[in-house]
């Protein structure tokens, strides 16, 4: 049984959950996933529809519901994310040879779960270059 958000000690400042989110639930506990790495800021699971051979995604525990709602006072969650994001690229033996991280925003921006989640993706060569 997975823990529910009450029993995680979260600090007071973590912002609302929302009942309808499914990341929000996973986060709560409510409903099971492949839970790669949490502490009381971020979790990491597995994509349920990986694109790539290693398909991660990083979350924050607070429910932002995408990256055009981040705060200047948030930076330092965003940048945990990415840390968290890179800790697990080394963890699941793709650091040396490269991956990608990515944040879509919206509806037209591909985001289809609204709470903000960076994607890990690598594991094989990836198609379509950004830069």
């Amino acid at each position: 049984m997975r823990p529910h958000l009450a029993t995680l000690n979260l600090p007071k400042d973590v912002g609302e959950m929302s009942e309808e989110c499914i990341f929000c639930k996973i986060a709560s506990g409510e409903v099971p996933s492949d839970m790669l790495y949490r502490d009381k800021q971020v979790f990491a699971i597995r994509d349920i529809r990986p694109q790539a051979p290693k398909h991660l995604l990083i979350l924050p525990v607070e429910h932002i519901p995408s990256i055009a709602d981040v705060t200047h006072s948030q930076a330092p969650l965003i940048v945990r994310m990415i840390t968290v994001a890179n800790e697990l690229a080394a963890k699941e033996g793709i650091a040396e040879r490269g991956y990608r991280l990515a944040i879509n925003c919206r509806r037209e921006g591909g985001q289809a779960v609204p709470h903000l989640h960076i994607h890990l993706l690598g594991g094989k060569q990836l198609s379509g270059r950004l830069g």
